[in-house]
């Protein structure tokens, strides 16, 4: 077999993923484009193994790494979606470029927050 096949199908496959990385805006899709170009370099990976006929196989022992570290990615980027979503009701990687909270409903965005509590400034009750 030669090894132009599976690294035309991995440069597909890594094409696709940059394409849904760049053109999607929903954070789950963009973290399934990124699996799509982590399997891409796995396919390269062991088809480069075989094809040189390692004997220590190093080719297929990087993709076990590789896919040890893609689903961690997964776990970790599951679950920062999951809190983005309880916290903004939106996954839109366009609405989330800043990290800070969303402002209240009837501050300007130049007006400074009172640091105390009470309506004088001081911590403490309000009443």
């Amino acid at each position: 077999m030669h090894v132009v096949y599976p690294a035309v199908v991995a440069a597909l496959l890594f094409s696709v993923g940059v394409y849904g990385v760049l053109a999607r805006r929903n954070a789950i899709l963009v973290l399934m484009s990124v699996e799509l170009m982590l399997n891409a370099v796995n396919l390269n990976l062991v088809a480069f193994d075989v094809w040189l006929r390692d004997r220590l196989h190093g080719g297929q022992v990087l993709t076990l790494f590789v896919i040890v570290i893609a689903a961690a990615e997964v776990g970790v980027g599951l679950a920062i979606v999951l809190a983005v979503f309880r916290n903004r009701r939106t996954v839109d990687v366009d609405r989330l470029r800043d990290l800070g909270e969303p402002e209240p409903v009837g501050a300007s965005p130049g007006e400074p927050e009172p640091v105390g509590g009470g309506p004088d400034g001081r911590a403490g009750d309000a009443a």
